[in-house]
């Protein structure tokens, strides 16, 4: 059976003044759980270990972000963290500052449930 996806959340995060990758990354992990609620996995036909978890993070140095500190912050699953270019960076002209905007998405997939399952 291959699995099926049956939620992708969009999150943004920031760090206005430490120009750090990884909590701009964290902020946007978690705007995007902030927007999901799932119910589904409360269902007794639903076996939660199966879940797999897909977060990709674009920022612009995605060689700076610990992912292990990303995963952490995914309640449930078997999470896989990519980081890719992507997101913005902002300098302000007058302090050489760095802005660093992350953007992300979370995707969970579970196996394909069938419709006799579902009855049971």
């Amino acid at each position: 059976m291959t699995d099926q996806r049956f939620i992708i959340e969009m999150g943004m995060g920031n760090d206005l003044h430490g120009g750090d990758y990884t909590k701009a990354a964290k902020r946007a992990v978690e705007s995007a759980l902030h927007r999901s609620s799932l119910h589904i996995l409360g269902l007794p036909i639903i076996d939660r270990t199966t879940l797999r978890v897909q977060v990709t993070i674009g920022v612009q140095a995605p060689e700076k972000v610990d992912t292990a500190q990303i995963a952490a912050l995914l309640p449930v699953g078997k999470v896989s963290v990519n980081v890719t270019h992507g997101g913005l960076d902002s300098t302000n002209p007058a302090t050489g500052e760095t802005i660093v905007i992350a953007a992300a998405a979370i995707e969970a997939f579970l196996p394909r449930q069938s419709v006799k399952q579902a009855r049971t």
